[in-house]
C-alpha cells in the first residue's frame, strides 16, 4: 500500500487515516468493495467494475456516497497522488456510521474509503510457473454474488490453503468446486474450458466476464456447468482469474499435479489475450 489514502472526502497520509468505531462496515461487515487493476497509470475494466459496484450497493440497499463520476475521479486522483503505474485501487463503501443496531438506521450517510497499491500484473512471476491450489470447505453465506466486505469465510479458507502450501484455495461445497477464495476457478478438458455458471453461490467475476467474451471472440469452446474435484484433478489445465492475477495457471491441486504440471497452452493464450486487451484499453486514454 502506498502513502496517500482517501477517507470520506479527504486525502490523507495512511498513518492518519481512521474510521469511526461505529461504522457499520467495522461492526457488521455491512458494506461492499471493489478492486480495480491499474495498467500504464490508468484503471482498466472500469465499466464492468462500476456495474458490479452498483449491483452490490442495490442488493444491500446502500446509497451511493457520491456520483459514480466522483468515485472515478477520486480513484484516478489516488493513482496520480501515489504515482501508480501498475497495480490496483481498492474501494470500499459501507452503510455508514450509526449506533449499533442490526436494522438499517435511517438518515445516515454511507462511508467511502479507498487506497492504491503497486503490484506486478503483467509480469507476474507466477504466470510462468503456475501456482499450487488447495481445496477447502466453503463456509460462506448464501449471497456470494454480492461483493461484501464480510470476508471471514474467505479469510479462514485462504489461511487453510496457505497453511498447507497453497497459493490459493478452491472452495468445495456438496462435492463440487464453487470458486477460488479470491478468484474465479476454471478447468480445461479436451480443449473445452469449464467454469461454474453464475448464481447467488459465486461472485460474478469481472475477469470471468471478460474471459467469456474473449473465448467467444476467439472461438474457444466454453461450458458453464458445475465440476467436481475429481474432474479438476483429471483436467488437462486449470487456472484462476481475478483483478490482481488477471489469469494465472494452476499446476497442482491438493499436491496432485495437473496434467504435465506446467502452464497449459489455452491458459497461456487467454492470459496473453487478456493482457493485450488491458494494454489497449489503458493506451486509449493516454
Amino acid at each position: 500500500m502506498t502513502d496517500i489514502v482517501f477517507v470520506n472526502g479527504n486525502y490523507l497520509p495512511k498513518q492518519e487515516a481512521t474510521i469511526s468505531v461505529f461504522d457499520r462496515g467495522f461492526i457488521f461487515g455491512d458494506g461492499v468493495y471493489e478492486v480495480v487493476p491499474v495498467i500504464n497509470g490508468k484503471m482498466v475494466d472500469k465499466i464492468y467494475f462500476l456495474e458490479r459496484l452498483a449491483r452490490s450497493l442495490c442488493e444491500l440497499e446502500i446509497e451511493w456516497p457520491c456520483s459514480s463520476d466522483d468515485v472515478i475521479a477520486m480513484m484516478n486522483a489516488l493513482i496520480t497522488r501515489n504515482a501508480i503505474v501498475e497495480g490496483m485501487v481498492y474501494l470500499q463503501i459501507t452503510r455508514g456510521i450509526a449506533d449499533r443496531d442490526f436494522a438499517f438506521p435511517a438518515g445516515i450517510t454511507s462511508s467511502i474509503v479507498a487506497f492504491a497499491s503497486v503490484l506486478k500484473l503483467i509480469n507476474n512471476p507466477a504466470a510462468g510457473s503456475g501456482i499450487p491450489v488447495m481445496t477447502t470447505p466453503d463456509l460462506r453465506w448464501k449471497r456470494r454474488d454480492i461483493k461484501s466486505v464480510n470476508l471471514l469465510g474467505q479469510v479462514l479458507a485462504k489461511q487453510d490453503a496457505y497453511a498447507r502450501g497453497g497459493k490459493e484455495g478452491w472452495m468445495v461445497e456438496d462435492g463440487v468446486i464453487t470458486e477460488g477464495v479470491s478468484s474465479s476457478a476454471y478447468i480445461v478438458k479436451d480443449n473445452v474450458i469449464i467454469t461454474r455458471p453464475l448464481s447467488n453461490e459465486i461472485l460474478p467475476g469481472i475477469r470471468r466476464r471478460t474471459l467469456l467474451e474473449l473465448c467467444a471472440a476467439e472461438s474457444i469452446k466454453l461450458e458453464q456447468r458445475l465440476f467436481t474435484l475429481d474432474e479438476a484433478l483429471a483436467a488437462d489445465e486449470a487456472f484462476i482469474s481475478s483483478a490482481t492475477t488477471i489469469v494465472l495457471p494452476v499446476v497442482s491441486i491438493d499436491g496432485q499435479r495437473i496434467s504435465s504440471g506446467e502452464p497449459g497452452p489455452i491458459t497461456q493464450k487467454l492470459r496473453a489475450l487478456y493482457i493485450a486487451r488491458l494494454i489497449d484499453e489503458s493506451e486509449e486514454r493516454l
